[in-house]
């Protein structure tokens, strides 16, 4: 899904749960520019038939898209993961809390494998059970490899994960990466 259709259907959805919203509050909830310079007070946004029928089309956009992503991203982990079933030591961690983070422990377990430990950005939390140690903790807990789970492309995540010391070579996106853009290469 394009970036502006993705933008578009969030103010169709801003506007259609609020519409005495102002294009400044669209500007500060979205994170987009704001617009003319015209006093709340004599603007009100509604919805047409033609608005609703486009929201209609980018939330089923946004759907595929999302789908798309989803199906690629657990593609791409039963591939990368499948030696590890041949060494049920390995030790594999999880990075993230979210709902990709979800596909990684599902695609671990479909494959026989669990996860040692679930980093994220603080600790103190439980993910599926399974306590969450904060990342710059990772020298505590032994660990193999550490699949970064967002459905982001995880560039800028991985570079904050190796930053608190986590060696490339022992990360993996959910997304595969471009050969330009591969950090490290991956073996059990």
């Amino acid at each position: 899904m394009q970036i502006d259709s993705h933008r578009d259907l969030r103010v169709l959805e801003a506007i259609e749960k609020n519409e005495r919203t102002t294009q400044r509050g669209l500007a500060a909830h979205l994170g987009i520019a704001l617009g003319l310079n015209v006093q709340s007070n004599r603007v009100r946004y509604l919805i047409t038939p033609k608005g609703i029928a486009e929201k209609t089309r980018l939330t089923y956009e946004f759907m595929e898209y999302s789908l798309q992503v989803y199906r690629e991203g657990r593609r791409h982990l039963k591939t990368m993961l499948q030696p590890y079933t041949k060494h049920p030591s390995a030790r594999i961690a999880i990075y993230g809390t979210g709902e990709a983070a979800e596909l990684a422990y599902l695609c671990l377990k479909e494959l026989g494998l669990a996860p040692v430990v679930v980093f994220d950005g603080e600790a103190g939390v439980a993910f599926l059970g399974i306590p969450v140690v904060d990342v710059r903790c990772h020298a505590t807990v032994e660990f193999d490899l550490m699949i970064v789970a967002t459905m982001d492309r995880g560039d800028t995540l991985m570079n904050v994960i190796m930053a608190h010391g986590v060696p490339a070579k022992k990360l993996l996106t959910l997304r595969a990466m471009e050969p330009r853009e591969a950090l490290g290469t991956v073996q059990p």
